[in-house]
């Protein structure tokens, strides 16, 4: 196992190197082509002066406090409402339309709105945010508990077991697997909404520095950005999977 681990490893590294030496040939063939893609060096020149300068720091700071803010909000608001319209069917056909409606309408048109209610700091990006990350949140949610065993609600009912402890040790364990499985695709949405909200209005941020070089055709720099954040996103991303693991270490494919 430790082996075929090792195999894949070496498989990444090696297909990333490739891509990065492709990459550097494409960008060196002409001027042209160069200033549209950029290129691997230039981005790694900016990533290093941003870090050893410290610009980054104060930048990326402010996006990953958004990032967390709209990832923790998001994520609790929808455990308690997906919890809620599941085990209450009046409260969740009464609500049903309204959330279906809420979902569909495009998330980008409601950031200048945010802006006008919370102002251009961090709360609207957070807000942002928070209505990406909470219907992926809450439709798994939902769906785990609607997917209980109902032989096993039967059968703990029998044994005396209150509402109280049927949320605690049968439907809360029973939407963690669909809890966490949305939590990874929301810690991406998050960044997104992050990211989003500071592009169409803030003065910090790494969407505000993306922006920045946009404006100057710094191809270089914008791509040293989507990196940083792709960083970032990939270890919230793997802190997510360490809770997985451990929370739902009674799984068998966890042993």
């Amino acid at each position: 196992m430790k082996a075929r681990q090792s195999y894949i490893w070496l498989a990444r590294g090696v297909t990333l190197v490739a891509l990065l030496l492709f990459w550097e040939a494409i960008s060196r063939h002409s001027d042209y082509t160069r200033f549209f893609v950029g290129s691997p060096v230039g981005v790694a020149k900016v990533i290093w002066l941003w870090f050893a300068g410290g610009e980054i720091y104060h930048h990326l700071g402010i996006t990953l406090l958004e990032t967390m803010l709209a990832f923790i909000i998001g994520t609790v608001a929808a455990l308690v409402a997906g919890l809620w319209f599941a085990l209450s069917p009046f409260m969740g056909a009464v609500a049903d339309p309204f959330i279906k409606a809420v979902n569909t309408m495009p998330r980008l048109l409601l950031a200048p709105i945010f802006a006008v209610w919370f102002g251009l700091g961090i709360w609207s990006k957070v807000a942002l945010g928070v209505t990406i990350v909470f219907f992926v949140v809450f439709f798994n949610v939902f769906q785990g508990v609607r997917d209980v065993n109902p032989v096993l609600l039967a059968h703990v009912r029998m044994l005396g077991a209150t509402p109280t402890q049927l949320v605690r040790r049968v439907y809360i364990p029973s939407a963690l697997t669909w809890v966490f499985s949305s939590l990874h695709m929301s810690v991406g949405m998050a960044f997104v909404g992050a990211v989003i909200g500071e592009y169409l209005g803030s003065a910090a941020g790494v969407g505000y520095l993306i922006l920045q070089a946009e404006g100057t055709f710094d191809i270089d720099t914008v791509i040293a950005g989507i990196v940083i954040l792709t960083a970032f996103a990939l270890v919230l991303d793997a802190l997510v999977t360490k809770a997985e693991r451990s929370l739902l270490s009674w799984r068998e494919d966890n042993v």
